[in-house]
Parts: C-alpha cells; structure tokens; sequence
C-alpha cells in the first residue's frame, strides 16, 4: 500500500509539472500557427491517446517526462524526414526567431507562472507566519553553529551586516550568505555584544545537515514509544509534550543523556497531551533507555499576516524570486564543487518520497513542494545543454546573433550526443537514489 501512495503522488506532481510545461510549448506553438504532430504526457512508446485534428494527444509508457513533436523542428525525436522538402508555412523552421524563440520559452515561462500562482494562493489563504525570537534555544552538538562558538541563549543581530527580526530572517539570511561566501553572526550574549566566523568550507555540512541552531521555546515532543518498554507501561504516546524529568525541564538534546544516567533507578516524569498535564513514575531499563524517540517543536509566539487577494500577488513573486535565487547559488556551489553532486541531486525515487511526504502533512504542503519543483525545472530546462530547452535557445540565440542558420547535420549530431548524456546522466540520478534509499 505504502508503495502505491507513493506511486500515486509521483505520478501526480510529475504529470501536472509536465503537462503545464509542454502546455506552455504548445499553446506558444499553436499561437504562431506552427502545427503540433504530437502532445505526449511520458516518453515513449506510446500508450495510449487519440488524435484530434492534427495532433496526437498520448501518454507513454515513460513517467519521467514529455514533449510536444513541433512541426519542422529538429529535436530529441530526431526526425528528419521533413528537411527532404521545402520549408512550409505551419513549420517551426518557416517562423521568425523571434517567434520560435518565444515557443521554446513557453515551456519554462509555464512552470514560473504555475509556481507564482501556487505561492500566491498559499499566501492568501493561510498568511504568512513569522516566528518574533531571534535566540538560540538549542545548538546542536557536533554541527556548524557549535564548532562556530555559538551557544544557547545568544541572540542574534544581524548576519553579514544584514539585520534579523524574527527566527524566518535568521535561517533564511544564513544559507542565501553561506552560498554566497563566509558568513559572519553578530549576537549578543549576556549584555555584551560578540560575533562569530563561519568559514565558506562548512557550506556542504551545513547544506546538508543544517546550521544547527534552533528557535528559544523548542518543546521536546515524544515521536515515537516502542511497545513493552518503560514509556509504553507508563501511558506515553507519540505527540505527547515531554515537560519534566524529576521535577527538571529538560531540552530536547539533554534527555537521552540524563535518562542514561538515571539507569535502574525510578524517575518521574510529566508530559502534556492535549491540554491535561499527566505524571508517572518509571524506571529506565540497564541500557539507560525507556523506549521513546524524541523530536524539537517549536511551541513559542507566532505571528500571522495576513494579505488582500491582490496584495498577495507580490508576496508570491518575491517568494519565487528568492527561491531561484537560492536555487541558482546551489546549483553554482555544485558545479564549485563546494557541495556533494550526488546528495544534491534527487532522481524518481527520492521525488516520489519528498512528494509523499509533503502529501501526508497536508495539500498546503504538497503545493509548495509543487511550486518548488516546478522553477527548479524551469530553471534545469534553462541549461544551454543539448535536448534541454536551453541548448535550442543558445541555437536561436547564435542564429540570430550571426543571421546565419547552423547546419541541420550539426543539430542532429549536437541532439543525438545530448540525449545520449541526458540518458546516461538519468541513469546516474536513478542509480544515485537506489543507493540512498
């Protein structure tokens, strides 16, 4: 069953990021009078559809993809039957560049458009919410922020210069900094104002596994008990609040350690659920465990804004903005070598897991994920690769620059050498998942 709703998910998100962006090709197409032979949700073979007009509108048998087959163009199908004759009017090749340029940006300019509407109705319908506390509630050991100096109870000022009003501001500035070079966290602590060095060479610990620096007003909320062990006799169930251990409040960190030392010997402990406050006494097995696994919540103010309908609009944009933004340093750092390829990059496997999970949260959720994919598509498609919407555009791009056309035997060849390294590297990202799953 488990597989099933993943499959289910990953047919989804995938079907409709597709199908908006070979919609955005064939409305673009269909909009300069260039005939589309074919409309395919999946790569081939085919399996199913019925043509309407002088299009066949399919979906294959390949769940990874699509493509819109345009009329007199050379593309990844590889079809060259049309250049034994003379360009005709409802052909690619016959429009001006500027026009075949804007039919090969529809594709991309649909998955922005589809990621600014997303954000926009999210931020209209549920706000924005702030957290108000720039202190550190928790540091976790053996990451960035630790070996960086900071501690519980700092509270941060700015970062690189850049002023912070609210824990939103605070992670958002350190990993747009941390991509851009070394950061420097300006906190107070005890009165006294200090700041602290983060070297560019943590990038990737920190990309990968966080900064390691929580909110003030973290909750220690019980995830899972496991059966017949001390916690499960004693009444606690996963979302039960942790709020005492011997008469001690405990952070989310410190009760693994202080449960160990408390090994054979009965402790009590209180715990929330709900709004009743419950309390029982238990006694830590030889191994100084009780059976439990722990998580953080964060439990302090929140505050909501919210916006007009139209107000926002500019919200969205800016979100989308700031997310390519972020995507686009990534992608730099990557090619740096600043950041692991491999643990960057997620293949089928791992977008079918992230897309479950989001689903499982709830559809707010499940449509950010969306809005995510959708520009890191459009921006992937932007690569001057060849088969990539980019390498066509850079072909458009020269073409018009020397007004001279690259021979056809070129495209093909520069086409068949790019689906060929699109494939290998499809079969690397897949691989790449199986190993990590």
């Amino acid at each position: 069953m488990a597989f099933l709703t993943t499959a289910f998910y990953f047919i989804v998100t995938i079907g409709i990021l597709v199908l908006i962006h070979e919609l955005g090709h064939f409305l673009a197409a269909r909009m300069f009078g260039i005939r589309v032979d074919r409309f395919s949700i999946g790569f081939p073979p085919r399996a199913f559809g019925k043509k309407i007009g002088d299009t066949d509108y399919c979906v294959s048998w390949i769940p990874i993809g699509g493509y819109v087959k345009i009329a007199g163009m050379v593309d990844e199908s590889l079809d060259t039957e049309f250049l034994n004759s003379e360009p005709q009017p409802w052909e690619f090749r016959s429009k001006p560049i500027w026009q075949r340029l804007i039919v090969m940006v529809g594709g991309v300019a649909m998955n922005v458009l589809l990621a600014i509407a997303i954000f926009w109705g999210i931020i209209y319908y549920q706000g924005k919410n702030v957290r108000p506390v720039t202190e550190v509630g928790l540091v976790a050991a053996g990451s960035p922020a630790e070996e960086s100096g900071i501690k519980i109870g700092d509270s941060i000022s700015a970062i690189n210069g850049k002023s912070v009003q609210n824990w939103e501001d605070v992670e958002g500035t350190i990993y747009t900094e941390i991509l851009s070079g070394d950061v420097t966290i300006a906190v107070v602590r005890n009165g006294e104002p200090l700041s602290f060095f983060v070297p560019q060479s943590l990038s990737m610990k920190i990309l990968e596994e966080r900064f390691g620096i929580f909110p003030q007003g973290l909750a220690t909320v019980i995830t899972s008990v496991e059966a017949g062990k001390p916690a499960d006799l004693a009444g606690l169930q996963p979302q039960d609040i942790l709020l005492t251990v011997n008469g001690e409040r405990v952070s989310y960190s410190s009760v693994p350690e202080y449960v160990k030392r408390h090994a054979g010997k009965e402790m009590s402990i209180t715990w929330k659920r709900g709004e009743e406050i419950r309390e029982a006494i238990l006694t830590p097995n030889d191994e100084g465990r009780i059976g439990i696994g722990l998580g953080a919540m964060y439990s302090g103010p929140v505050q909501n804004v919210q916006y007009s309908f139209f107000a926002a609009l500019p919200e969205g944009i800016s979100d989308v903005w700031e997310m390519s933004w972020l995507n686009l340093k990534s992608i730099w750092q990557i090619f740096a070598g600043n950041v692991s390829f491999s643990k960057s990059v997620a293949g089928p496997i791992m977008i079918a897991q992230m897309a479950t999970r989001s689903a499982e949260v709830g559809i707010v959720s499940f449509l950010g994920f969306m809005a995510l994919l959708s520009m890191n598509l459009a921006l992937i498609n932007l690569f001057p690769f060849p088969a990539l919407d980019g390498g066509h555009i850079m072909f458009l791009l020269y073409e018009g620059a020397f007004r001279r056309e690259i021979p056809n035997k070129v495209k093909i060849a520069v086409q068949q050498i790019g689906f060929v390294l699109l494939l290998v590297f499809m079969a690397f990202v897949l691989y790449n998942d199986i190993v990590r799953f």
